[in-house]
């Protein structure tokens, strides 16, 4: 009797017309940075399970402002925060470069699958010439770069870099990164400012130059043509454009990103001042972006609205503009830098802005220490405001513009908890995400869920229109499969 009652009592779904309102699409990713322990791990030295608790619990709060993507970084200088046969161990792990952590894990493994589970992409951040940081404190791993290939090495400044104009170097380099793509789950692999080092002064402060003499004297003995400066840039072009397209000869769904200084050169727009990165770190990013040698672009736009001559929406329209290959524009924005200068406002403003330009889908905000911190309340103002509603990421249609089949979707009978919806694939292609939408009381209520996740139980209220898309690596949706509560008259 009690289970005809629940039975009875289950929601009746038919299939139905009826259109869901339309996701949003927004990249909303957030560096994870491990250099000098920024972010994570919080100091070296924690127990497995403490670096595994912190984790977590920077993609729950992740999850909890709807953020869709973590930046996590794996290779601060020439060492590694995951397990390699490579390079040694990072020293912001366990305190000492080389050593493993113990208990054994591997950390990107564990990042890997934890932020899959949520619905979260994961990126691996790597440092491509940065060879030692001056943050680091323990002593030196005999199979660190600068030991096994000092002749790469470059003492500049208070940090050891490599020569990129060394052919093994750049080689090298990108054979690290390809053993983290073909080794690890990852959604993208992501490089940030840094390509020749920002510059040093000495003692009395006069500018020091990179010594990379050696590298230099060879190609103009061979025969080379260009000068010193064009030669670097052209040795850091080389680097991207090999590395994105090795990258998409391992794994074509694996984004690739660079997130360069946000000034490309002063006076481009005209009234923008300040550091000139194409002179200064040899980095023609506008070129990268122009010849589509990515997938996404993330000018570090750290500065305030207001500043004509660092104003973040003259600059973010000005790399809108650059986009011939038409790929992604995600602004970085740093609400680090809320304090007495800078509101949590500022941030919402700025992402506003980012959502008027056209060309520009999102943004990328450092780092998560402001969000663990929820400093100046810009936790409460993302999820209140800006971030309310989930979002998918982007899709990514000159990597793959084919959508995945529809999702089968059906009911089924619980004995107290009203009903349980259930689903699956139908194609040959496997779902990434599912985009679950519901109709309640005349509301939409949007959750994207795991791959991993298949069942969901529709509680009291219960809506009176389901509707579920399932979304591929590359962020393509398939058609929606809607079902619609029968009416008690049977229409």
């Amino acid at each position: 009797m009690a289970g005809s009652s629940a039975l009875a009592s289950t929601p009746n779904y038919i299939p139905s017309l009826i259109k869901p309102p339309s996701p949003t699409r927004e990249f909303r990713g957030v560096w994870v940075a491990t250099v000098g322990n920024i972010d994570w791990p919080s100091k070296p030295g924690l127990t497995t399970q403490q670096q595994k608790a912190e984790l977590l619990a920077i993609f729950e709060r992740a999850v909890q402002l709807r953020l869709n993507s973590i930046i996590l970084q794996v290779r601060p200088g020439c060492d590694a925060l995951y397990s390699s046969a490579l390079e040694p161990w990072s020293e912001y792990l366990t305190g000492q470069m080389g050593r493993a952590p113990s208990p054994f894990y591997d950390p990107l493994t564990f990042a890997v699958a934890e932020a899959h589970q949520r619905g979260l992409e994961l990126h691996a951040w790597f440092n491509p010439f940065r060879a030692h940081h001056n943050k680091a404190r323990s002593a030196v791993s005999p199979t660190h770069i600068s030991k096994t290939h000092p002749q790469w090495v470059k003492a500049y400044g208070p940090q050891l870099w490599l020569d990129p104009g060394e052919e093994a170097v750049r080689d090298y380099s990108r054979q690290v990164i390809l053993d983290v793509v073909r080794r690890y789950d990852i959604d993208g692999v992501h490089l940030d400012d840094y390509f020749y080092p920002y510059p040093e002064k000495d003692v009395r402060g006069t500018a020091l130059s990179f010594p990379d003499g050696g590298s230099w004297k060879r190609y103009t003995s061979a025969g080379g043509k260009r000068t010193r400066a064009d030669w670097r840039r052209g040795n850091v072009d080389q680097f991207i454009q090999g590395l994105y397209e090795s990258i998409k000869a391992e794994k074509p769904f694996v984004k690739f990103g660079v997130s360069p200084f946000g000034i490309w050169r002063p006076g481009f727009p005209e009234q923008i001042r300040g550091f000139d990165s194409f002179e200064q770190l040899f980095a023609d990013s506008r070129k990268w972006l122009a010849k589509g040698w990515l997938d996404y672009f993330a000018p570090q736009l750290y500065w305030n609205i207001a500043p004509k001559e660092q104003s973040y929406p003259v600059l973010l329209k000005w790399w809108a503009e650059q986009n011939l290959k038409q790929r992604h524009v995600w602004a970085g924005d740093a609400p680090g830098r809320i304090g007495p200068n800078r509101s949590s406002v500022e941030i919402v403003n700025q992402i506003r802005l980012t959502r008027q330009q056209s060309g520009a889908t999102g943004n990328i905000h450092w780092s998560m220490g402001a969000f663990m911190q929820n400093r100046g309340g810009i936790d409460d103002a993302l999820r209140s405001g800006v971030y309310a509603q989930p979002a998918l990421v982007p899709a990514s249609p000159w990597l793959d513009s084919t959508p995945p089949a529809a999702p089968k979707i059906w009911t089924e009978a619980m004995s107290r908890d009203g009903a349980r919806l259930m689903w699956s694939s139908t194609g040959l292609e496997p779902a990434w995400l599912w985009l679950l939408q519901m109709r309640v009381a005349g509301d939409w209520i949007t959750e994207i869920l795991s791959s991993q996740q298949t069942t969901r139980m529709l509680k009291t209220p219960q809506p009176d229109v389901l509707s579920l898309i399932s979304v591929d690596r590359c962020g393509n949706a398939s058609a929606a499969t809607v079902l619609q509560l029968r009416s008690p008259t049977g229409r």
